[in-house]
């Protein structure tokens, strides 16, 4: 009880509107809705305003449901989505937005039905009759206005999805309602800016990886479960509810509809028959089912990050344009019997939904594409080969059973079958059945035989390719002699070795290689022809250096040209040995928690923002993101999405982390806390181990909100090494290293290394200040350990050169790419016998 008066309290509108809803349900019908008499008095839309004048139904049409089912969205809905728009917005506005959204989206779209009853359209023709009865418009509408008082990350949220829900909702179920809430979706927009009436910025803000991929699975799930809206739509007027339709049962006699159905005599009824003619039992509504349950669980894999389930869905989606667009499209054009000959303009409106039908499974393949190198993660080509000849294989075999079997029992189809006849059928017993609604019938099964056999040789196929899918997704990146690879290397770390850097070996999108005893691993990321390392090799000391040999061979087997990234000068003197180049490129800088002091002259920035801190209320917590409140969760979200936008360069990667990184359990959390219980900043810890111990934290990820108090980092840091301080294992604190940022140059790399180094700085130190980094962290007083870089070739530093380039900024376009490789200048050394050493690699 208390709860809900405390949520009364802070949005009182939203729960006035949910106790009406209730009533109003109550009153009028809770189970099957409003009767007819009352929904053409409550209700709007054409007819109701234009031919009956019941012009106030604008708005009683949105306090009452339609049916029981959508009871049970919308007072939910009207709580929370409602709710947190009133929480964003104030009462006052929020019932303003309510009602200008409700009233203006649904006037508007009355209006463009009036237009198109006027000039004979189709669509408008159809529903004019249908009375709405839609709470969900000023939701959508409210919703958007809000979002302009929302934080950067919910912002988009708020807006991306309810776009596409509404746009979902049009495609699939296509009534008045579904119009007039699109449209109150966008007036919604138009209300937030009277509100807050500074220059709008309609440009396309960046997005960190993880939200990506969240908004990316979340829509491309909205498409896999469109059909579902249709089979609870009372009436199916969208573009693309055939597909829902294809899950009814409501099945006309083929014979029936082929007779109808001729050249030139296509109705909107008539295109539905021929298509639910085909339907008829279990196994055909699967075959149009699991398609769409197929990038349901793509969906999941999206949201993990995975390479594969991108390209699962670009597959599914770009198989569906293909048969839409020879189907929909080739077909009736090259004037092939028994399909639809476009006799006349008169079925333009026609014309268009299978257009669209095609559009948009093509539109989300492409968006996926576009979108390819945010889903890192990889699995080993062994189970992509297992997948595809998996796959073919069923295909192939169930091709050949349809076949053998059908020539088999060829007179027990209806008329009898010939081997012609069964060959052109074997690719339409897999497609969905919404692509052949204009193909002919040729043949029927009459039998149980011959039927389980028409029916179930698509779903099965399926039935694999989906369960081939699931466990493809669910395996980890490799495997090596059956033990997990991420076990084995946590069990490596454990034990101690590759430095303060070490840990991000565990990221998501690192390749992993293993010495031959599995006792050492080197972690790398192939780019432009480059196997960058992302830090020392892990492993015992008495076996690195031949570990780093074998995978220098691995690499030149490969073709790849192998590069040792951000190592400790202990490494140098082995790679001088072996002949190869060495390059500084940045600085580590490490505290020492044991000695530890803020006292002098040179630590008043710091003394200073720990004083800060206490008198606003400032306090540091060090925790995990899996004790996190929900709450702070999401805040700390928010900050990393404003610092997303806040770029003009998207969010780097290679040995800088981000969201995804701090998720790990072993990672530590170190934020600053505000009076009022928010984080305004956050800082990562990535440890270091040795014989199971904790030695030592490296910082990784840090950002803080824009309007948070000066000298909030410093606040962080130093807490954090006071705190440490405490516990007498830990033996270092490192800043990590700001990359291609040093404070002094080297001497020993050449004029192309150093333009390299150069190019790369002052190409990202505008926008993510590296070297304004390095400069930071020196008010710690830190010790600074130099990182190098060994590459066994000087010829090959242009391609190192890119590859560094393409791994932080994977977005690299290939006008920058030109750029940099002409900034290198004449200086280029040629790759001759006389500039490249005897040998680089050791055999």
């Amino acid at each position: 009880m208390k709860t809900m008066q405390r949520f009364a309290s802070r949005a009182p509108f939203a729960a006035s509107y949910a106790i009406v809803l209730l009533i109003m349900a109550l009153a009028t019908g809770p189970i099957g809705g409003p009767e007819r008499a009352l929904r053409l008095l409550l209700g709007t839309g054409y007819e109701s305003v234009v031919e009956n004048g019941h012009w106030w139904s604008v708005l009683t049409s949105v306090f009452v449901v339609d049916n029981g089912a959508e009871l049970l969205l919308a007072v939910p809905a009207a709580l929370f989505v409602l709710g947190f728009a009133e929480r964003l917005l104030g009462t006052r506005r929020t019932v303003f937005a309510f009602f200008a959204t409700a009233i203006v989206g649904t006037g508007l779209g009355i209006l463009a039905q009036i237009a198109g009853v006027a000039s004979g359209e189709l669509w408008s023709r159809g529903v004019s009759e249908l009375s709405a009865l839609d709470p969900f418009t000023p939701i959508f509408g409210t919703i958007m206005a809000a979002s302009f008082y929302a934080g950067p990350l919910w912002r988009r949220r708020i807006r991306v999805l309810t776009v596409a829900a509404a746009l979902v909702l049009l495609l699939y179920s296509g009534q008045p309602s579904d119009v007039y809430r699109l449209i109150a979706t966008f007036v919604g927009l138009g209300v937030g800016s009277l509100f807050r009436p500074h220059r709008i910025d309609l440009t396309w803000r960046r997005s960190s990886d993880h939200e990506a991929r969240t908004l990316l699975a979340v829509i491309v799930g909205m498409v896999a479960i469109g059909p579902v809206v249709t089979i609870f739509s009372g009436a199916r007027f969208g573009a693309l509810s055939p597909l829902g339709l294809l899950l009814t049962q409501d099945v006309p006699a083929a014979t029936n509809v082929i007779d109808r159905c001729m050249i030139g005599n296509i109705t909107r009824q008539c295109v539905r028959e021929l298509m639910l003619a085909r339907v008829d039992g279990v196994g055909p509504v699967l075959v149009s089912a699991l398609p769409l349950l197929a990038l349901l669980v793509a969906a999941f894999g999206l949201a993990r990050g995975r390479r594969f389930a991108a390209w699962f869905v670009i597959g599914v989606s770009s198989a569906m344009a293909a048969l839409g667009a020879w189907y929909y499209i080739l077909l009736p054009a090259s004037g092939q019997p028994y399909v639809w000959h476009w006799p006349n303009t008169r079925y333009w409106e026609i014309a268009v939904a299978l257009l669209i039908s095609v559009l948009v499974p093509l539109l989300l393949a492409v968006v996926i594409a576009l979108n390819l190198r945010r889903f890192p993660v990889k699995s080993s080509p062994g189970r992509l080969r297992r997948f595809f000849l998996v796959t073919v294989g069923s295909f192939l075999s169930l091709s050949v059973v349809y076949v053998g079997v059908g020539w088999l029992l060829r007179d027990r189809f209806r008329p009898t079958v010939d081997l012609v006849a069964l060959l052109a059928d074997v690719p339409e017993r897999f497609i969905p059945v919404a692509f052949l609604r204009l193909e002919r019938l040729t043949f029927l099964p009459t039998d149980m035989i011959t039927t389980a056999l028409y029916r179930w040789v698509g779903p099965i196929f399926w039935i694999v390719l989906i369960v081939n899918a699931l466990l493809y997704m669910r395996s980890n990146v490799t495997r090596v002699d059956g033990a997990d690879q991420d076990s084995r290397l946590r069990a490596l770390l454990a034990r101690g070795g590759g430095g303060s850097l070490a840990f991000m070996s565990t990221w998501a999108g690192n390749s992993l290689w293993f010495n031959a005893t599995r006792s050492t691993v080197i972690a790398y990321q192939v780019v432009n022809g480059a196997a960058i390392t992302l830090s020392e090799p892990i492993g015992p000391k008495d076996e690195v250096e031949a570990a780093v040999a074998e995978f220098a061979v691995m690499c030149d087997d490969h073709g790849w040209i192998p590069v040792f990234y951000s190592l400790h000068e202990r490494w140098k003197p082995f790679f001088v040995g072996m002949g190869w180049q060495t390059m500084s490129v940045g600085e580590e800088t490490m505290l020492r928690p044991r000695t530890w002091s803020t006292t002098g002259k040179k630590w008043q920035d710091i003394r200073s923002s720990i004083s800060r801190a206490g008198r606003e209320g400032v306090r540091a917590e060090w925790t995990t993101y899996r004790a996190l409140s929900v709450a702070h969760s999401s805040q700390i979200s928010e900050i990393s999405e404003q610092w997303v936008q806040d770029k003009r360069l998207p969010e780097l990667g290679f040995t800088l982390g981000g969201l995804d990184e701090l998720r790990d359990p072993a990672v530590r959390l170190m934020l600053a806390i505000d009076s009022s219980d928010r984080v305004v900043a956050v800082t990562s810890w990535m440890p270091s181990c040795r014989d199971g111990v904790i030695i030592g934290w490296t910082l990784d990820f840090m950002r803080r909100t824009p309007d948070n108090m000066n000298g909030v980092m410093e606040f962080l840091i130093a807490e954090t090494a006071a705190m440490l301080q405490q516990q007498p294992d830990i033996e270092f604190l490192s800043l990590s290293a700001a990359p291609l940022a040093q404070t002094q140059g080297d001497d020993a790399s050449s004029s192309l290394a150093a333009r390299i180094l150069d190019f790369l700085g002052r190409t990202l130190e505008p926008v993510y200040g590296f070297r304004s980094l390095l400069a930071f962290k020196r008010k710690f007083q830190p010790e600074f350990i130099p990182l190098f870089m060994a590459y066994p070739d000087p010829v090959v530093l242009p391609t190192i050169g890119l590859a560094l380039a393409r791994a932080y900024v994977p977005t690299l376009s290939v006008r920058e790419s030109l750029a940099f490789v002409r900034s290198l200048g004449p200086d280029t050394p040629s790759r001759s016998a006389s500039t490249r050493p005897r040998s680089v690699l050791p055999r």
